[in-house]
């Protein structure tokens, strides 16, 4: 029997959304028979919900402290060291990095270890837009420049994040392969069944918002747009399952205003709202492929979400939803459209439950993974 490829998959944390729930499916649907893979993170803040207590209970990580969000040259270092002596112990065929930090340190101890592992790297969003200002951005410029002439692969989760990279001088083209992730397909019940069980009004028109609620989301053009709803005589309410620093102040905005909106906190049943809902809605400035428009892509929902980022990846204007600018009420006037057109709804839902099926299904993302663990180790 051929000896397995071991693959190390390295990510700053495991907190709640894409980049963990994307490594969980890697971790656990890889042939076993063919890869030996080994998870190592960081510890979430006290203000996340760390994946792999609340939902993937089944994966087995190695923790090491300091590799986590906050940056602290102390910890930072504790980390950098951690990894090394790690690397040095597993020996590892493939070093796979997600994440800005944990591609730093990780790609660093790879380096330093000195075992000759394939190095690996997934920008999972718009590293350079929205997240760091100024001078930050252009340190990222540079740092990223340095690891991606010592990294053998480079993987882009959106044809966007592929082009802002490049046009920043970030890695060399032949470096690159989009893999768009993949989800597992839902299960189905009928959305009257899945309402009752909510204790939902079986004929209100719902428009649902997935994400942490921070200021990349921009939670506060959400609840614009639900007073929008309000003074256009539009009836829809809006569900908001997340969580994050901007949640209490939203909450009480809506509380204040009377707006139609019912915040329900982080949720582990996002398949579920989806499947009870009419319209799934993001606001964001900016996003790479956010993985809860492919789950309601999945659940056949139409989508309204501002043109940014990678979005287009998932959202084809006019095919699978309404993509239009960030501003509120041309946000507004598409939801509006939404909101009063059932058969509008029911023709992109259906389109874009066809286009998740081909193009982010979970045995596309596997294949690809395992296509490029494959030619790596081959080398």
């Amino acid at each position: 029997m051929a000896q397995r490829i071991k693959v190390m998959q390295i990510i700053a944390r495991m907190n709640v959304g894409g980049p963990a729930v994307i490594v969980a499916e890697l971790m656990r649907g890889l042939d076993s028979s063919r890869f030996e893979q080994i998870l190592i993170t960081g510890y979430c803040d006290e203000t996340e919900a760390d994946y792999l207590d609340e939902v993937a209970t089944d994966i087995t990580a190695t923790r090491i402290a300091g590799l986590g969000r906050s940056v602290s040259p102390i910890a930072d270092l504790k980390a950098f060291f951690g990894l090394v002596r790690t690397i040095k112990t597993l020996q590892p065929d493939v070093i796979h990095t997600h994440t800005a930090k944990a591609g730093a340190l990780g790609r660093l101890a790879s380096i330093i270890a000195g075992r000759g592992a394939v190095r690996i790297h997934t920008f999972h969003g718009h590293l350079l837009h929205g997240y760091f200002a100024g001078w930050k951005t252009k340190l990222v410029v540079v740092v990223e420049k340095f690891f991606a002439k010592r990294t053998h692969h480079l993987i882009a989760i959106g044809t966007e994040v592929e082009r802002e990279l490049l046009a920043a001088g970030i890695g060399k083209a032949s470096q690159y392969s989009v893999f768009f992730p993949g989800l597992p397909e839902p299960h189905t019940a009928s959305k009257a069944e899945i309402r009752r069980k909510l204790e939902l009004d079986p004929s209100a028109i719902y428009c649902t918002f997935v994400g942490r609620l921070t200021h990349i989301k921009r939670p506060d053009r959400l609840l614009d747009i639900a007073a929008a709803m309000i003074k256009r005589e539009v009836p829809i309410h809006f569900l908001i399952a997340g969580e994050g620093e901007l949640f209490d102040s939203s909450k009480a905005r809506a509380t204040n205003e009377n707006l139609p909106v019912t915040f329900l906190g982080w949720r582990k049943d996002i398949s579920d709202l989806f499947a009870a809902s009419d319209i799934a809605i993001l606001t964001s400035d900016n996003e790479g492929i956010p993985l809860t428009l492919i789950q309601a892509a999945q659940a056949g929902l139409p989508i309204l979400a501002p043109e940014v980022g990678s979005i287009s990846d998932i959202v084809e204007n006019d095919k699978t939803g309404l993509l239009t600018s960030p501003q509120p009420g041309a946000m507004a006037s598409a939801l509006s459209a939404l909101a009063t057109d059932a058969d509008l709804r029911n023709r992109l839902g259906a389109a874009g439950k066809v286009r998740a099926h081909e193009y982010f299904s979970l045995e596309r993302m596997l294949r690809d993974h395992t296509e490029i663990y494959n030619r790596s180790h081959n080398k």
